[in-house]
C-alpha cells in the first residue's frame, strides 16, 4: 500500500497545532518542522507525532521543502496550522492514495474565514491550492511568500474544500499583512521590479474597486468592506516598501 505522510511548519502555534493535526491523524506519517517556538508549540506536536524536527527558517518555500524532505510516504500532503481536513477530504485524500493516483498531485478547494466567518466573495473561494502530490515529482517554489507546490505531471481537482482559518480578527489581519507586503516587496526587489510613478495612489485605488464591487465584496456585509480595506492597504505597503528598498533603505527602519 502507498503510504501518506503530513508536512507542517510551525512558529509559536500553540493555539492551532492540536486542531490542525487531530484533521490529519489518518495519515501513515506527520512530519511538524518547528522554526523556534517559544511557546508550546513542540510539546503539544509531540502528542500526535514522533517526527518533531527543528529546523532554521528559511523563507517559506525554503522551510516546506526542508520539511518536505524529511518525509517519507510515498505521496504528501502540506497542511498550514491554521487549516483543517474535513472528513469528506479524508476520504477523497485517502482513495487517491490507496489507488495510488492515477494523477500526479490534486488541488484542494479552500474554504477562507475571517474573522470566525466564511467568506465566499473577493476571491476567496474557491481559492484552488495544490496539497496533494507524489513525494518524487513536486517542489515548492523558493519565495519568501506565496509558496506554492510545483508538480511534474498531471494534477486533478478534489470536491471538497479544505477549511482555513487564516484570521481570527482584524489586529491579526494587519499585523500578517505588514509582514506579508515586507516580504513581497523584497521578492518584487530580488526579480529586478523598480516603482512606477503613481502607483501608490493608483493600485490600492483600483484594488479596493475590484475587490468590493467587480468581486462581489459588498455582498458579504461590513466584513466584505474591512477586507476590500485591508487588502488594498496591503498593496499599498507592498509597493510602498518596495520604493523604500529601490532608495536603498532596509525595511526596519536603519
Amino acid at each position: 500500500m502507498p503510504r501518506l505522510s503530513v508536512t507542517v511548519i510551525a512558529l509559536n502555534q500553540e493555539a492551532h497545532i492540536s486542531e490542525c493535526l487531530v484533521s490529519v491523524s489518518f495519515a501513515d506519517e506527520i512530519v511538524v518542522v518547528d522554526t523556534g517556538s517559544t511557546d508550546r508549540t513542540v510539546e503539544l506536536a509531540r502528542t500526535y507525532t514522533d517526527r518533531v524536527l527543528q529546523a532554521d527558517w528559511q523563507g517559506f518555500g525554503r522551510t516546506k521543502n526542508y520539511a518536505l524532505d524529511q518525509a517519507r510516504g510515498d505521496w504528501v500532503f502540506s497542511l498550514d496550522t491554521d487549516e483543517r481536513v474535513p472528513p469528506a477530504l479524508k476520504d477523497e485524500i485517502l482513495a487517491v492514495v490507496a489507488a495510488d493516483g492515477p494523477l500526479n498531485g490534486y488541488r484542494v478547494p479552500r474554504k477562507n474565514y475571517f474573522c470566525g466567518r466564511w467568506i465566499r466573495h473577493l476571491g476567496w473561494y474557491p481559492d484552488y491550492t495544490l496539497r496533494l502530490f507524489r513525494r518524487d515529482r513536486g517542489r515548492f517554489r523558493d519565495r519568501e511568500v506565496h509558496e506554492e507546490v510545483v508538480v511534474d505531471g498531471p494534477v486533478g481537482t478534489f470536491q471538497t474544500p479544505l477549511e482555513h482559518f487564516s484570521y481570527r480578527s482584524v489586529s491579526e489581519y494587519v499585523t500578517r499583512m505588514d509582514r506579508y507586503a515586507r516580504l513581497a516587496a523584497q521578492e518584487l526587489a530580488k526579480a529586478g521590479r523598480r516603482p512606477y510613478p503613481g502607483e501608490l495612489f493608483y493600485r490600492p485605488f483600483f484594488s479596493f474597486l475590484h475587490l468590493y464591487f467587480i468581486r462581489r465584496g459588498f455582498l458579504e456585509g461590513a466584513p466584505g468592506y474591512a477586507l476590500a480595506v485591508l487588502m488594498s492597504m496591503y498593496k499599498f505597503l507592498k509597493y510602498y516598501y518596495l520604493r523604500e528598498l529601490s532608495r536603498g533603505r532596509d525595511l526596519h527602519g536603519h
